[in-house]
């Protein structure tokens, strides 16, 4: 019988650092729960959502409405000096973001002559002018009369008729794409303005007049193409409605007034799909079919972005949704690896939380996977037509860090997750977000797709976390889907020996759950490819002992893994290093060094970057729990390395259960085992 490894050297006045540190942090995760138990912290994106706000106020015809100039006094703090916005902190100016915010300041009174608008004026022209905004902006541009809706590219209501299996159908888009589309759709049948005056207008930022006929865009070059080809359906279709040739258009509109309201009964959603951008659409129909303000289900719509609201001071910003499932299942894994009793009265009222609201009714995802029953979760409070795949992975991860995966109440709740994660698994071995095989490319091309969110491709982030949360369940390699999302996410290892964060910024987020996910199915964490990536993140890290990555390297590659150090980033390459056995390595000692050293004395950490990821070169978040719940598990789990207890990892590979060996597989179906 061989000898056990001798236990590493332990510095004890380290591991009590470390330990007084993580209790810290323990403690101030907890202070933060709502009082029915769960999590949820503020979820913050660019400034958008506040000039849309004030974009659809002033369509509704309520110019006046106290919340906006609070809104313009948020805008005007997020200014940069040289007179644009960004779509994250730090980053450049960015046209959309720009022109939106322009014009909800001279809706809110700001004239164009005051120096800051001057100098906003003077970024967007220097970007290419209001003409090159994108075209979700081009439509808030034409509610209010700013461009003709020839502008826009067309979104055809016609689209909700074809069925399944025509290659462009709804179901082929993401989620998130086809939350827009629709209600979007009528807008454009019905094709709604509520006119500035035109001292609100802003004419003054574009390079021709916005009266110019143009495409959506420039064909390209090449004579045959599929942007060239979209392009001439676009104009196809803006002729045939000139002419009045669409005899199935009030038929369309009418079946996508039924999909929208089925998807934002209040009883199952925070609106459609229980986040901004459809939300505000909704209520732009509403108003566009003549719906009167005090209407119940105006009054609803109006009061889900009301929620999405927060005052402070004398501003007022939104969210774009809100975090709960993911923050408490989160919250949960952190607590649970810093210490906190699994049978404690807080695990308990969370797991029960969360227990509570699992999906128990067909979504959209219904209509491209068959004969598996409901389940899993979503993001947010209520959101019942689209459960996802991370929210899904992570809440059984909770579930089994805080030992309550065998509950009774628990037990029939993860057998159908597992189930529904098996069926959701894509072709080629990953997994995408809300949806099964959502990868045509060719769709990307077509003119309303320049949002970059058309898809919702399989990616390594995502797949990696499945895997994590099936080792927890006593999957391993060697079984059929374990084996093909593990060959999925290889094949997706940049040659830097990172991989790509399509939730996260950037490589450091795909890098540590790919690592993670390795590790959970049994990977052999000394073969080349985890050494490759072990050594890019010893590359990277920063002469603070932290790690930290700005969304630019989403537009520039070579900036993978460069910038500041921030607490959560920091955090998950050093859970990418434990999870590869490097939890003794003086990298990772530098980075638990700064980490202790750069806490609150609230237990806390400070963090003012953009960390999460909405869409890759679009949209990006800030997470405001991200830098203490992650802190907080990666503190946790290296207790045990330099406290000699037990240690969450090994060079073999990953202990599911800690101090409990590796769990049977959980006894479901058969799905997880035979594939998709």
């Amino acid at each position: 019988m061989p000898r056990p490894a001798p236990a590493p050297p332990r510095d004890l006045d380290w591991a009590e650092e470390v330990a007084a540190t993580a209790a810290r942090g323990r403690a101030a995760l907890l202070a933060r729960r709502e009082p029915d138990g769960h999590w949820c912290g503020e979820l913050e994106g660019d400034t958008i959502l506040e000039s849309e706000f004030v974009l659809l106020l002033a369509f509704l015809g309520r110019r006046d409405d106290p919340r906006v100039p609070r809104l313009a006094n948020y805008l005007r703090a997020k200014q940069l000096p040289a007179g644009g916005w960004p779509n994250y902190p730090g980053g450049p100016a960015e046209v959309s973001v720009s022109v939106k915010a322009y014009l909800a300041l001279k809706i809110a009174g700001d004239p164009a002559d005051a120096p800051h608008m001057k100098r906003a004026a003077a970024v967007v022209r220097g970007l290419g002018g209001a003409e090159a905004t994108n075209s979700f902006t081009r439509f808030y541009l034409a509610l209010l009369g700013q461009v003709p809706y020839a502008a826009c590219p067309s979104v055809p209501a016609e689209l909700i008729l074809l069925p399944r299996w025509f290659f462009f159908n709804l179901y082929a888009l993401s989620a998130w794409s086809r939350t827009i589309f629709v209600p979007l759709s009528v807008v454009d049948a019905l094709k709604p303005v509520t006119p500035l005056p035109d001292e609100l207008g802003a004419r003054e930022l574009f390079l021709e007049p916005p009266e110019t006929p143009r495409w959506p865009a420039k064909p390209t070059a090449k004579w045959f193409s599929w942007t060239n080809f979209f392009l001439g359906v676009d104009w196809m279709l803006k002729k045939a409605e000139r002419w009045r040739l669409t005899p199935l258009r009030r038929w369309a509109v009418r079946k996508a007034l039924r999909w929208m309201r089925e998807r934002a009964n209040p009883e199952e959603s925070d609106g459609i799909g229980a986040i901004f951008p459809p939300v505000v659409y909704h209520a732009v129909v509403l108003h566009a079919l003549g719906v009167p303000a005090d209407d119940p289900e105006m009054v609803g719509v109006m009061g889900q972005l009301d929620g999405l609201a927060i005052a402070e001071d004398d501003a007022l910003r939104l969210q774009p949704c809100k975090s709960p499932v993911w923050d408490t299942a989160l919250s949960l894994i952190a607590a649970a690896d810093a210490g906190q009793p699994t049978d404690s009265d807080e695990v308990t009222a969370a797991v029960d939380w969360l227990l509570a609201r699992e999906v128990r009714r067909d979504g959209d995802w219904a209509r491209t996977v068959r004969g598996v029953e409901p389940g899993g979760w979503f993001f947010e409070y209520r959101n019942a037509f689209y459960p996802d795949v991370d929210d899904t992975a992570m809440v059984l991860i909770a579930l089994a860090r805080t030992g309550h995966r065998t509950r009774a109440a628990a037990l029939p709740a993860v057998h159908r997750a597992l189930n529904w994660l098996a069926a959701m698994q894509n072709r080629n071995g990953g997994w995408g977000a809300f949806d099964r095989n959502i990868e045509n490319e060719i769709l990307t091309k077509v003119p309303f797709a320049d949002h970059n969110a058309m898809l919702d491709p399989a990616c390594p982030d995502i797949t990696a976390r499945v895997l994590e949360a099936l080792g927890h369940y006593g999957y391993r390699v060697g079984q059929a889907p374990v084996d093909r999302a593990v060959a999925f996410v290889l094949s997706r290892q940049e040659e830097t020996g990172a991989w790509f964060g399509r939730w996260g910024v950037n490589y450091v987020y795909g890098t540590w759950q790919v690592l993670a996910g390795l590790a959970g199915v049994g990977y052999d964490m000394a073969s080349p490819p985890v050494r490759r990536a072990v050594r890019w993140l010893r590359d990277v890290q920063n002469a603070d002992g932290g790690w930290g990555e700005s969304p630019r390297s989403y537009d520039d590659p070579s900036a993978a893994g460069v910038g500041e150090s921030t607490a959560s980033q920091t955090a998950w390459a050093l859970l990418g290093l434990l999870a590869a056995g490097e939890g003794e390595s003086p990298e990772a000692r530098a980075g638990f060094e700064y980490l202790a050293g750069t806490q609150r004395a609230d237990g806390t950490w400070a963090e003012e970057a953009f960390t999460g990821t909405g869409f890759p070169r679009v949209f990006y978040l800030k997470y405001h729990l991200y830098p203490l719940y992650f802190p907080l598990m990666a503190l946790g789990r290296y207790l045990g390395v330099v406290g000699g207890q037990w240690s969450v990892v090994s060079r073999s590979g990953y202990r599911s259960d800690p101090g409990h060996g590796t769990p049977a597989p959980v006894g479901i179906t058969g799905t997880i085992s035979t594939g998709n």
